[in-house]
Parts: C-alpha cells; sequence; structure tokens
C-alpha cells in the first residue's frame, strides 16, 4: 500500500483533464470572487436546491408517470453526466507512464472533488482495484440514503465518457460499501476491473433501486 500511495502521489501530475464548465467557472472568479465581497458559501445552499429539485422532479415523476417517467429522468441524468465527461476529457492525449489503476483513481479524485465537490481519502489496492472514502459531501445533511441513487446516473455518464476515451477498459465496475446519508461514518467506493457476472453488478443494482423507487411511489 505504502508503494502505491507514493506512486500515486507522484503521478497524479502526469494526468491531464479540462475544468467543466469553464467560461462560467472563469467569470466566477475573475469578476465575481476577485472583485467583489462575494459570499462562496451560498454557492452550496443553491447547489443543495438545485439537488433536492432533481430528487423531487425524480419522484414526481415515477408518482405520475411510473416506469416511463422514471426512466426519462434518468436518462437525462446520464446526458449531463456524459457532457461533463466529455468536458473533463475531450482534446487531451492519453496520458503516459500510468497504470490503468492510477487512471481510475486519478478519475475518481476529479470527479470527487472538482464535479462533486466533496473531500475524499483515496486508495490503489491493487492493479486492478481502487476505493476511497468521502469524508465530506456536499449532499449528506439533506440527502436521504435513498436519494443518493440519483447521483448513479450522473456517475454513469461521466464513466461512460471516460471509457470513450479508451485510456482504459470498460471492464471497471464501481459499487458502494456504506454511505453517510445511511448513517456511516464515510461514503465508501471501490472500482475495480470485473469479469464475467461481476460485469452487469452496477446496473443490476441500479434496477433494483428502480424497482424499489417504483414501489414505494404507489404508496
Amino acid at each position: 500500500m505504502a508503494h502505491w500511495e507514493h506512486r500515486r502521489e507522484s503521478n497524479w501530475v502526469k494526468f491531464s483533464f479540462n475544468q467543466p464548465y469553464q467560461a462560467g467557472l472563469s467569470r466566477l472568479r475573475d469578476e465575481v470572487l476577485g472583485k467583489t465581497d462575494y459570499d462562496p458559501a451560498v454557492l452550496w445552499q443553491w447547489g443543495t436546491m438545485q439537488a433536492m429539485s432533481v430528487v423531487r422532479i425524480l419522484k414526481d415523476c415515477e408518482k405520475e408517470f411510473g416506469e416511463q417517467g422514471q426512466q426519462l429522468v434518468n436518462r437525462a441524468l446520464i446526458r449531463v453526466g456524459h457532457e461533463v465527461g466529455e468536458q473533463l476529457f475531450t482534446g487531451l492525449e492519453k496520458p503516459q507512464g500510468l497504470s490503468e489503476a492510477e487512471m481510475v483513481s486519478f478519475f475518481a479524485t476529479v470527479v470527487n472533488r472538482i464535479v462533486y465537490a466533496s473531500l475524499e481519502e483515496p486508495r490503489i489496492d491493487a492493479d486492478d482495484r481502487i476505493s476511497f472514502d468521502i469524508i465530506w459531501c456536499p449532499h449528506q445533511d439533506h440527502y436521504s440514503a435513498f436519494d443518493c441513487r440519483v447521483q448513479r446516473y450522473l456517475v454513469q455518464g461521466m464513466l461512460d465518457a471516460f471509457f470513450e476515451t479508451g485510456w482504459i477498459s470498460s471492464d471497471w465496475q464501481v459499487k458502494f460499501t456504506c454511505t453517510i446519508p445511511a448513517g456511516a461514518r464515510v461514503c465508501t467506493f471501490i472500482l475495480w476491473k470485473a469479469g464475467g457476472l461481476e460485469k452487469a453488478e452496477w446496473e443490476l443494482y441500479t434496477r433494483k433501486l428502480e424497482q424499489r423507487a417504483l414501489k414505494e411511489s404507489q404508496r
């Protein structure tokens, strides 16, 4: 583990990515944060309102339109995630001298720290497995444990875009073992290079959550 920690730290500079939503980010930094007394903490309040709005839209569509409404919202979220992933990596060359595990771990760090504005503790566990703990997430105080399912579709879109770069194999899968909204101290995620039936694990669990949501929407 010590070997991977040292290597991860030294190789991080080799991993390139773009900032998503660059035009708005530059305006925020240059014209707002740099020239006014704007409190950046209010972005968390605004972002929380947006996040809770997405959860409410999904639940209302499930209740009103059933599976058709659910899938419409889910597809929209996947598209947004894919657009973010494209922005992150479009026009960049594959990093040289990095293992797949390192690239997956660095991808996760970009998603966690930039796209999700969260704090993480990353690990490279083996050549075919990485993991990380989220130690603070902007959603943790207002999402229920079940609300976190919304993020699966955004993450799926980002993963799909990353796979499309050709930098890594599409065999990599992701799962969580615990979450803060469910009462854990951290959210723990694992990404591993799967084989056989394991390749369908993410999709099967997603479908299980969708079926549960549809049942609960009719109560």
